[in-house]
Formats: structure tokens, C-alpha cells, sequence
């Protein structure tokens, strides 16, 4: 009688882990960045397929790996705001209750199945003066194998992650406008494109949280905004 073949849980841990990263690190980076009006989210996007959306009313969602997998993660977290908020109220649906929500099932996912998920995620909430406790903005950053981390300022996820939040250290400021963060997200993402032609706004997907608007914080920038503020031909 043959014996089964033997590997560790730590093996099989480091294999999924490698497998997942290989996988998150095909994804184009994407960029958000605190600026004093919100929180905005950039990703370099040449298809029609949305990398970046809206959750709830201050809450956006941005993922990179494979698109199908993260989609799926928005769509959850989209269902999973509106059964809150009508349940409670639209007040009591937050940012890290949401990231909460998807470090354990992405980490559900790494632990249980044979295949892990190819995505790392951003849940961004903006800030609100009127809600006591919460009137920062908020980013939390959640990987491939359910580990979360908040962040402040700025965060990048995706292949040149690393590289990119070396380079946001140095250039990054807590008071920038909306123009400044656009092209500090923009120059970001022309560095993680490794040398190839300048990321025009055609190819950018932009999205703001703005908390001086009314109602739904959640804006989506249009190629003809990105140029005029971008200062693009």
C-alpha cells in the first residue's frame, strides 16, 4: 500500500501565498491618496471594466489581481452596506466594519480552498464632521491572504506596491488639493508602467470621495476633467 505524499501546513501556506502574489502582482498598481477635501482613487485602466466603485455613501472600493475574483468582492460588499443601512441606518454603515467583513472571508478563502484569491483591496471611507468618532478619512488596505492594515495619507496595492509607497513617503503631503493629488497619483503609476509611454488621462479610472458634497460623497472623474486638471492636451 502506498503511503500519501506529505507536505507541511507551513508549505502549503507558503505555496498559496507565493501562487496569490504572483497572481496580485500581473495587476496594474492602483493608487488613493488623501487630499483636503476627501480621499481619491486612481488606477491605470486602458479596458472598460471598472477596477474602482462606489460601496455606499462615503465608502469606495478599489482591487487589483484578477478582475472577476475582486468584482465579485465589490458586489458582497455593496450588498452587504445596503442590508446594514437598512437594517440600522445609513450612519452606522463604516469603512472598517466593511474591511472587517472582507479580511475574513478573503482569509476564509487562503485558509480553506485549494486555490487562493489573486486580489488585494481597497476600502476607502471619507471623513464626516457631523459624525462624532469619524470624522477622519479612513483607508484600509486587505491582501490576498485576509491580512488588514489602515493607512493614513496615502496606499498602494498591486505589483509595484512597494516601490510606489517608498516613493509616496518622500512626495506626499497632507494638505494637497485635488490637482496636486491627481498628478502625484499620476506620476506614481507612470513609475510603476516600468518606462512605457506617459499614462494619458484616456487611460486613467478616477474616482473621489468629496465630502463637501450633498448626500453621496462619490464621484467619478471624467476624461475630459482628468485633462483640464492634469493640465493634458
Amino acid at each position: 500500500m502506498n503511503m500519501p505524499f506529505y507536505v507541511s501546513p507551513e508549505q502549503v501556506m507558503q505555496d498559496k501565498a507565493e501562487y496569490a502574489r504572483k497572481g496580485v502582482s500581473r495587476g496594474k498598481s492602483s493608487v488613493t491618496l488623501e487630499f483636503q477635501d476627501g480621499v481619491v482613487l486612481m488606477a491605470e485602466n486602458t479596458s472598460s471594466l471598472s477596477k474602482i466603485g462606489e460601496i455606499y455613501d462615503r465608502i469606495a472600493f478599489a482591487g487589483v489581481g484578477k478582475f472577476s475574483e475582486f468584482d465579485q468582492l465589490r458586489k458582497i460588499g455593496v450588498r452587504y452596506a445596503d442590508t446594514k443601512g437598512y437594517s440600522y441606518s445609513r450612519e452606522d454603515v463604516r469603512g472598517k466594519a466593511l474591511a472587517n467583513a472582507y479580511s475574513q472571508a478573503i482569509g476564509d478563502v487562503f485558509t480553506r480552498e485549494m486555490k487562493p484569491l489573486e486580489v488585494e483591496v481597497i476600502v476607502a471611507e471619507v471623513g464626516e464632521t457631523s459624525l462624532a468618532g469619524h470624522e477622519r478619512n479612513a483607508i484600509y488596505r486587505i491582501q490576498f491572504d485576509g491580512s488588514i492594515s489602515d493607512h493614513q495619507g496615502y496606499c498602494v496595492i498591486g505589483g509595484a506596491a512597494d516601490d510606489l509607497n517608498e516613493m509616496l513617503r518622500g512626495d506626499y503631503r497632507a494638505d494637497m488639493s485635488l490637482g496636486d493629488a491627481l498628478q502625484l497619483g499620476r506620476r506614481a503609476l507612470q513609475r510603476a508602467s516600468d518606462g512605457q509611454p506617459q499614462v494619458s488621462p484616456e487611460n486613467l479610472e478616477v474616482c473621489v470621495l468629496d465630502r463637501n458634497r450633498p448626500g453621496r460623497k462619490f464621484t467619478r472623474l471624467s476624461t475630459d476633467e482628468l485633462r483640464e486638471s492634469l493640465g493634458s492636451d
